[in-house]
């Protein structure tokens, strides 16, 4: 029992060493749970300290952030993650908003306009013509490049981030960032002509 315990503790400091990227890798390539420990655990604080922001509560918080260490671990395994930093921010954001929306509360967070995809995008579905407006947009939609569409579907129909974008579809994320500017850009051309 000795041997076993200073053998774990000489491995779990080791597995402290390790950056993000190794801790990440080794995760995929050996599916050992301690590595994801070691990695998750370090981002802990970032993680408790957003969701306490948008959830209020430290009760709620804590819960989140338990129900993300399962959630992420198996969506580790089924997606490319290059920055594990930016994707965890991404994913415990979308979480909370998730558990916000499904509660019906609403959430007061101060957005810089510059980052608003939606700003020029056509006022589409007025109740006068909403059927034919639809179409529209269905047509053009289907009228773009493949990257373009897909990541303007996954945007603005199925409320994605950039990151989850690009850890579903494999594109960079300033890829990502590109093409929905692009489509939407393109997406207005043609429903205006």
């Amino acid at each position: 029992m000795r041997n076993y315990q200073i053998t774990n503790l000489f491995f779990t400091n080791k597995i402290t060493q390790y950056s993000d990227e190794e801790l990440l890798a080794l995760f995929r390539t050996t599916g050992r749970y301690d590595y994801y420990t070691a990695l998750y655990s370090r981002y802990i604080p970032l993680v408790y300290g957003l969701c306490l922001n948008y959830l209020k509560t430290k009760e709620e918080a804590q819960d989140t952030v338990m129900e993300l260490f399962a959630d992420v671990q198996e969506k580790l395994l089924q997606y490319e993650v290059k920055t594990f930093r930016t994707w965890i921010y991404s994913v415990a954001k979308n979480h909370c908003l998730k558990i916000l929306r499904n509660n019906k509360e609403v959430v007061s967070v101060e957005i810089n306009p510059s980052f608003m995809e939606l700003t020029d995008f056509p006022a589409l579905f007025n109740e006068s013509n909403k059927e034919e407006n639809f179409r529209l947009l269905q047509h053009c939609l289907d009228q773009l490049p493949e990257p373009q569409q897909k990541s303007v579907r996954l945007f603005f129909m199925d409320d994605q981030s950039y990151a989850d974008i690009a850890a579903a579809t494999g594109y960079q994320l300033k890829s990502v960032k590109s093409y929905i500017q692009n489509g939407k850009r393109n997406l207005k051309i043609c429903m205006e002509k």
